[in-house]
């Protein structure tokens, strides 16, 4: 079965390649991607793994806490994007004009 993770409290130097060999040694990684700061293009310290696993808890508790560069990663099931809220036509920011 395929599932997306998330992959926290990564090094700042670990790039999508070397988050693609940490996981390749528990599955067939689909795609491995760090998540970085669009204005800086430094890492934001976390990112993404999809792959192809038989049993996903096992996998988490073999990557879960695993050290790298002194830093032990956090893995958790990745949760999907919320749908964004739709709210009134108004902007957002109250609506009230008789406050003046």
């Amino acid at each position: 079965m395929q599932v997306k993770l998330f992959v926290g409290n990564l090094p700042w130097s670990v790039g999508d390649a070397e988050l693609t060999q940490i996981f390749t040694d528990h599955g067939a990684v689909h795609s491995a991607r760090v998540i970085s700061d669009r204005d800086t293009g430094r890492s934001r310290g976390f990112g993404f793994v999809e792959m192809e696993t038989d049993d996903v808890g096992a996998l988490i508790r073999a990557t879960d806490g695993y050290a790298v560069e002194g830093r032990n990663l956090r893995v958790n099931l990745a949760e999907d994007k919320p749908a964004p809220r739709r709210g009134s036509d108004r902007g957002g920011f109250g609506g009230r004009r008789d406050r003046y």
